[in-house]
């Protein structure tokens, strides 16, 4: 007998990464240690000078921590999926813990369909409780997809509220490490679809989010536009990536913020065009569509 309690659900690891945000990991170590579920846990510390990795194997020596030496952005996520010994992997960061339950109904969705790569939660930011400006974005997506799938249809995901099939994340290569953060998902996401898988959204998953207080705005801006333009460069035929850069120059913000993130972006351009992979008209077009869509978004404006 379990005395009432849930019996675990071993079908899924947890994967997060960190880097000198100790406090918060502990504290979402803790949330993820009081699941029903129990599920195994690796956390990569991406080279924190903090005191994480030893305040983790201190307090939680049930996880499994990667320490790699240094800060590998995305990428840690790489190196924490390829130890892992589950059919999926559920990410979330160091400021995001799941709900009792959300991994258990996830596993039983990704069971049940074979092609569905990711189900991404409804994510709920904490202390107010209330919904992130996101999820009506994910629960309203327009695009197309079969009657199988168990919510909307979803041309990317959100790293930090996403359990993934492990075959389809590995078989795709994971994180590029070229985009090392920053609107990561877009990539792989494209690279996803392009190989016949699905994602959606799963209303009934939850994750909460307590956003961190240490984290540089700024910075994260300027990577978002870099990557938003590698992403439409490595992927997007001429004339659509033309389009989206130059709608992109004009409606960042006019500061230099933005002036460093196109320079990057600019620097990038070698690698970038050498690695370049345009996809099929039917993809484009859900890119296209899901980009319209997304134009009136107050989640995706570039703010900081």
């Amino acid at each position: 007998m379990n005395g009432g309690r849930e019996q675990p659900d071993r079908r899924t690891t947890v994967v997060v990464i960190t880097h000198n945000r100790r406090d918060e990991l502990l504290r979402t170590l803790g949330e993820l240690a009081r699941l029903p579920e129990r599920p195994p846990v690796i956390v990569t510390d991406n080279g924190s000078t903090d005191g994480t990795a030893r305040a983790v194997a201190a307090r939680h020596p049930e996880v499994t921590l990667l320490r790699p030496g240094r800060n590998l952005g995305a990428v840690g996520r790489n190196v924490a999926v390829r130890r892992a010994a589950t059919p999926y992997v559920a990410f979330c960061d160091d400021d995001t813990w799941w709900e009792p339950g959300s991994l258990r109904r996830a596993a039983t969705l990704l069971d049940t369909r074979p092609r569905l790569a990711a189900v991404t939660a409804r994510i709920v930011v904490e202390p107010s409780g209330t919904e992130d400006p996101v999820v009506a974005e994910l629960r309203e997506s327009p695009l197309p997809g079969p009657d199988w799938l168990p919510g909307p249809a979803l041309g990317s995901f959100l790293a930090a509220a996403t359990v993934m099939r492990t075959d389809a994340f590995l078989s795709a290569g994971g994180f590029h490490p070229g985009l090392w953060l920053g609107g990561e998902e877009e990539l792989l996401a494209t690279d996803l679809q392009r190989r016949g898988w699905w994602l959606c959204y799963a209303e009934d998953l939850t994750i909460h989010h307590a956003a961190s207080t240490a984290r540089n705005a700024t910075e994260r801006r300027m990577l978002g536009v870099r990557n938003t333009l590698w992403f439409t460069w490595l992927r997007r035929p001429v004339v659509p990536a033309l389009l989206r850069t130059g709608h992109l120059l004009r409606t960042v913000p006019r500061d230099m913020a933005s002036v460093r993130a196109v320079l990057r972006a600019a620097s990038g351009l070698p690698w970038v065009l050498a690695q370049r992979d345009p996809v099929p008209p039917g993809l484009e077009a859900r890119i296209a569509l899901l980009e319209r869509a997304r134009s009136g978004s107050s989640a995706r404006r570039y703010v900081g």
